[in-house]
């Protein structure tokens, strides 16, 4: 096995054997590997590559990376995953096997960072300041839950408070659902850090997923590369490829 794959296998078998931890009432916003198919070989010999599979989607290179990196380490072990595309305010949603099955915009933390300040999950939103509203990057280990106003939503990183969940309409001030709709990703700067996706999405795909088990959510840096917060490493474009080859 290739030194980077079986480094990842070891750290994926690690964080699955964690133990499962209820996440509940801390304040958040708004609130006080079955293989991929058709896997290709590459021009040496004995080394075959695999890729995810965005169908007509159009993903950024960092997407893309990442995505063809879970898929050609299988960092995800059994697990579906979802990718953040913080800097495109994007997010796809993958089964176990790299397929993607939707996406959608986002909106995400107003300030750009890819950390979140140690104590931030303990602090009322009102103290929280503007430079601290960040959506942390990283490999998270995705699971439902409920926040302090009971509502059901998707722990991303429950130290600092960071949920993925449907979004919020509030405060008719901030203009949410119209920055959704818009073709540009300047807008989508507003929430404290959690992750806000539409209601629709977030009923047919993203509450589905979690239902019953958790999930690997990867989301991507702001400053950072992809490499420095994953580890990843370059797939094989497809046009170095030599030989396709069937994955039995």
């Amino acid at each position: 096995m290739h030194p980077a794959r079986l480094l990842v296998a070891v750290a994926t078998a690690l964080s699955l054997a964690l133990p499962h931890a209820v996440r509940s009432g801390l304040p958040v916003e708004g609130s006080s590997a079955p293989p991929v198919t058709g896997a290709v070989q590459d021009a040496a010999p004995g080394l075959s590559v695999r890729h995810a599979d965005f169908g007509g989607s159009n993903p950024s290179s960092d997407a893309r990376h990442i995505a063809d990196w879970i898929a050609d380490s299988g960092d995800n072990g059994p697990l579906e995953f979802v990718v953040v595309d913080k800097r495109h305010a994007a997010v796809y949603v993958f089964g176990s096997d790299a397929r993607m099955r939707a996406t959608s915009p986002i909106l995400l933390g107003s300030a750009l960072g890819d950390t979140s300040v140690p104590d931030i999950g303990e602090r009322p939103l009102s103290q929280v300041l503007p430079e601290e509203r960040t959506t942390p990057a990283g490999r998270f280990m995705g699971e439902r839950g409920r926040n302090a106003r009971h509502e059901d939503v998707v722990w991303v990183d429950y130290d600092a408070a960071v949920s993925m969940h449907r979004v919020l309409t509030t405060n008719p001030a901030e203009r949410r659902l119209e920055r959704l709709a818009t073709p540009s990703v300047a807008d989508n700067r507003i929430s404290f850090g959690c992750i806000n996706v539409p209601v629709a999405f977030y009923e047919s795909h993203i509450r589905p997923m979690f239902a019953k088990t958790r999930a690997l959510i990867y989301v991507l840096p702001d400053v950072l590369t992809p490499q420095q917060v994953f580890g990843s490493y370059d797939v094989l474009p497809p046009g170095n490829r030599r030989l396709a080859t069937a994955v039995p």
